[in-house]
């Protein structure tokens, strides 16, 4: 099993290469904003998969749709994460532990 520094690692590996098929293609490079839309738009994604799954709306071959959309929020959240030069794993367990002091107080 990997660890959150693996993860964020490979998701940089990941979004390195499509900084080359982009200059490849001719398109730029993201940046931080365009990491923040896609993240949008993979949880917009991901929505109308649960809606699905819960029956408000048709779509075939569940599991692995949603299980594809968490890999593109995860990615996302790796990469921008990456971009800023935070510390994923200190950020979850600082909000983690400030909402443990909340709902016991």
């Amino acid at each position: 099993m990997s660890d959150i520094a693996d993860l964020q690692k490979r998701a940089e590996e990941i979004r390195a290469k499509y900084d080359e098929y982009n200059a490849k293609n001719g398109q730029s490079q993201w940046n931080n904003i365009d990491y923040i839309a896609g993240l949008v738009g993979d949880v917009g994604d991901l929505v109308k998969l649960v809606m699905a799954a819960e029956g408000k709306r048709s779509a075939e071959n569940l599991d692995a749709k949603i299980r594809h959309e968490l890999g593109d929020v995860l990615w996302s959240l790796l990469v921008i994460a990456g971009r800023y030069g935070l510390n994923l794993e200190e950020a979850f367990h600082s909000t983690m532990n400030e909402l443990d002091e909340r709902l016991a107080a």
